[in-house]
């Protein structure tokens, strides 16, 4: 519990820096969104209230370490580790069952939507992330499908 109450102190810190460097959200600012597109989807599909704000983007940074591994960025142990540390927080692991099509709708309206593309942040590595729209549109399905429809 120590460790994670210093990860978290870390993490506030860490956070206070860069939105002071970046206000505006034009650079590194933009990685903080990690896990927010699918989470805002979470929330909406859900309804108000159901879900924390925290709970859905939690759930969100583990819908982004997924499509990373789809993608070849990140390997299975390493979205194993993301679940593993949202369960010692206390978080959710597991999606609610909005569906992969509902859940695409709703990303779509994010206000990070760039010509028509769901920019993400996702994992070149653990640590290391990427704010982009250029990942194939079946990866993203699989990952969709894989938590928004695996949910009972």
């Amino acid at each position: 519990l120590d460790a994670l109450a210093h990860a978290v102190r870390l993490s506030f810190e860490i956070k206070a820096r860069i939105v002071a460097a970046d206000e505006r959200e034009h650079g590194q600012r933009a990685l903080l969104n990690l896990g927010h597109t699918f989470g805002h989807a979470i929330e909406t599909a859900a309804g108000y209230g159901e879900w924390l704000h925290g709970e859905a983007v939690a759930l969100g940074m583990l819908l982004a370490a997924d499509l990373s591994q789809r993608l070849g960025c990140i390997g299975t142990t390493d979205v194993a580790r993301v679940r593993e540390l949202l369960h010692c927080a206390g978080l959710p692991a597991a999606a609610p069952a909005i569906g992969a099509a509902t859940g695409l709708d709703l990303m779509g309206m994010d206000k990070k939507v760039l010509q028509g593309r769901i920019r993400l942040v996702l994992l070149r590595q653990l640590g290391a992330g990427i704010v982009t729209g250029d990942y194939p549109a079946d990866a993203l399905q699989a990952t969709l499908r894989g938590h928004f429809e695996a949910a009972a």
